[in-house]
């Protein structure tokens, strides 16, 4: 049964990374942004803990304090007590200052293991961030060249289609020959039609200088 589900397990993984590859062979760019979404997600998980530890150093330098002035207290308590021939009140002092100096040792081994962890822990957090920050700068490098290869595969399509620059270029003098064509028809429309506004122009007056004589 354990093979079996090894095996299950195996297929599954092998059918993935095929899906992944496929994938990244046709938008690597989206793949990227993806890997890239997924690493701030655990950049920002590290850093939440970052505060958890940090507030956990806190936390622990004040417990340290604290601790550290009731044993310094108890102790002057137990003296005070011991010279007065207190000696209930002297045992209770003494016992306590013995307890918080032993939780005060504690609470300060535990602060400096906290504080090297914080420490370590930022380390690799800046380590993640300058890792974030390639990873952009990579990514827009990608698009850059990725913008350039469609570009350069577009302007090849047409100057270069099928291998033959030439026909690229016939459609190009094909396109400029009917916009010349197109240009001289309007002219030659325009210049028509101006010449016969302006013939018409010229009969109407001169039959206004025939009428204007016979009277």
């Amino acid at each position: 049964m354990t093979n079996l589900f090894t095996r299950i397990k195996n297929t599954i993984s092998a059918d993935l990374h095929e899906v992944l590859d496929t994938k990244e062979r046709k938008n690597p760019i989206a793949l990227l942004n993806q890997y890239l979404r997924q690493s701030e997600q655990e950049t920002e998980k590290v850093r939440k803990l970052l505060e958890r530890q940090s507030t956990l150093k806190e936390e622990f330098t004040r417990e340290l304090q604290f601790a550290t002035d009731l044993a310094a207290k108890r102790k002057y308590q137990a003296e005070v007590a011991s010279k007065d021939g207190e000696s209930n009140l002297y045992e209770f002092a003494l016992q306590e200052h013995a307890q918080y100096a032993e939780r005060a040792e504690r609470l300060k081994v535990s602060l400096q293991n906290t504080i090297d962890e914080l420490q370590g822990l930022e380390r690799k957090y800046e380590e993640m961030k300058h890792k974030l920050k390639d990873m952009h700068i990579r990514r827009m490098e990608l698009m850059g060249k990725e913008n350039i290869t469609r570009a350069n595969l577009r302007a090849n399509t047409v100057l270069d289609e099928n291998g033959n620059g030439d026909k690229a270029f016939a459609k190009f003098q094909d396109i400029e020959n009917y916009l010349e064509k197109l240009e001289h028809q309007v002219n030659s429309s325009y210049y028509r039609s101006t010449i016969d506004a302006r013939i018409a122009q010229l009969e109407k007056e001169m039959k206004k200088e025939e009428i204007s004589s016979i009277s």
